[in-house]
């Protein structure tokens, strides 16, 4: 198997920024840099890879509710920003997976529709998703309790 990716190490493998003030459930602080990368530490750790995905998912889930994001595109364009990211490859691949156009509007608070995209984005920000089904499934319901 391959070394674990910068998201895999951090247990947080949708690579969301560290944020002190967001508090999220199993946030243990900022990401430590292994010897011999000279990268700035900007992602969060959390406690379990569970804790990461349901941090994925609840991210996924603000999005939804507060800034208005219905489609893939949407979702895509606000958790990886074109200066950062190719993001017209990464809507994509994400609508793929999904199985829609990046413009038609997926609903999140279906627990189904919920686990395919976090999955989706796990995938796409460590190049494979380690966790399985299970995993997942229960991290996205923590997330929508």
């Amino acid at each position: 198997m391959n070394d674990p990716t910068r998201g895999e190490r951090n247990n947080n493998p949708g690579n969301l920024n560290y944020i002190e003030l967001r508090g999220w459930q199993g946030q243990i602080g900022l990401e430590e840099v292994p010897d011999g990368h000279t990268y700035p530490p900007r992602f969060g750790r959390y406690d379990s890879a569970e804790s990461g995905i349901r941090a994925v998912a609840k991210q996924l889930l603000a999005y939804q509710e507060h800034h208005g994001c219905r489609t893939p595109r949407q979702f895509v364009e606000r958790w990886a920003p074109p200066t950062e990211n190719s993001t017209d490859a990464y809507v994509k691949d994400v609508a793929a997976v999904l199985g829609v156009d990046p413009d038609t509007p997926v609903d999140l608070t279906d627990p189904a529709t919920l686990q395919v995209m976090t999955r989706a984005i796990i995938r796409h920000e460590n190049g494979r998703c380690l966790y399985d089904a299970a995993t997942i499934a229960g991290a996205v319901q923590a997330a929508l309790a």
